[in-house]
């Protein structure tokens, strides 16, 4: 199974650099920042691969993309200390 949604923020990150093909330039060079420790506020990215399945899958989202986005938000929620609205 794929993953779909790569996070970052509090000093990690599940991407880096070299990903730019599969996070985009920026979610590759926030994932990287967060790798080294500049503070980027946390957050998390999309692949590009969920537009690639949108569109050969009759516009329609990965099955398994919304737990991993909720997975996601939490991760930000706890990071922060506060609950999104």
């Amino acid at each position: 199974m794929p993953k779909w949604v790569y996070s970052f923020g509090d000093g990690s990150a599940d991407g880096n650099a070299s990903m730019k093909n599969l996070l985009g330039g920026k979610g590759a060079n926030l994932a990287e920042m967060s790798r080294l420790g500049i503070p980027v506020p946390p957050g998390f990215t999309i692949t590009t691969e969920v537009c690639t399945y949108y569109y050969q899958n009759n516009q329609t989202y990965p099955a398994d993309l919304k737990p991993e986005v909720e997975a996601a938000l939490a991760r930000i929620e706890k990071i922060m200390g506060c609950k999104f609205n």
